[in-house]
């Protein structure tokens, strides 16, 4: 049984507009995890398959500079730091890889400091979408809102870089 309540999940806008009778399908699902600061929680490229619920702490999650383009691996391997995320702003990471064929994590999750989290693997979240078609709607609702914010943002941020890569190359 999980020690999250869904009192806990109130504020986690991946599950926004849901009773707490709703959020405690949620709750007694997730699997609580803790990891030390510095801890990997996963790298980029590594199996989904479960989306995490940041309760306490601060990650930092980071992507590859380069992509691998030799069948040796051997490329340019640093990491730029995408976004910091703190517990008390209820976030969500890890999504991508339920909603995506590919079922790879796009980026590199590491804990800055401890931190707590729920996890909620792909068929337990499934489970209570197909199962409860009213509260799927609205998560799903809720996460397509999520990554289409976070879409956004990747593009702005795409646009700002080939402009000023545009810029360097004019000169």
């Amino acid at each position: 049984m999980s020690t999250i309540s869904a009192e806990q999940l109130n504020g986690f806008d991946i599950l926004a507009d849901l009773t707490a009778k709703e959020r405690k399908l949620f709750s007694a699902r997730l699997k609580e995890r803790s990891y030390a600061a510095g801890k990997t929680i996963f790298n980029e490229g590594d199996p989904g398959g479960a989306i995490y619920f940041l309760l306490s702490g601060e990650v930092e999650i980071s992507q590859s500079l380069t992509l691998s383009m030799s069948t040796s691996g051997e490329y340019d391997q640093r990491d730029k730091s995408i976004i910091r995320l703190a517990g008390d702003h209820n976030p969500v990471f890890g999504e991508v890889s339920l909603m995506s064929s590919e079922d790879k994590r796009t980026a590199t999750v590491k804990a800055l400091s401890n931190c707590r989290m729920g996890l909620l693997i792909e068929e337990d979240f499934f489970k209570i979408v197909d199962g409860n078609r009213e509260v799927g709607y609205k998560v799903l609702r809720n996460l397509c809102r999520i990554i289409s914010d976070r879409l956004v943002i990747a593009n702005r941020n795409v646009l700002k870089l080939t402009t000023a890569i545009s810029l360097i190359l004019e000169k």
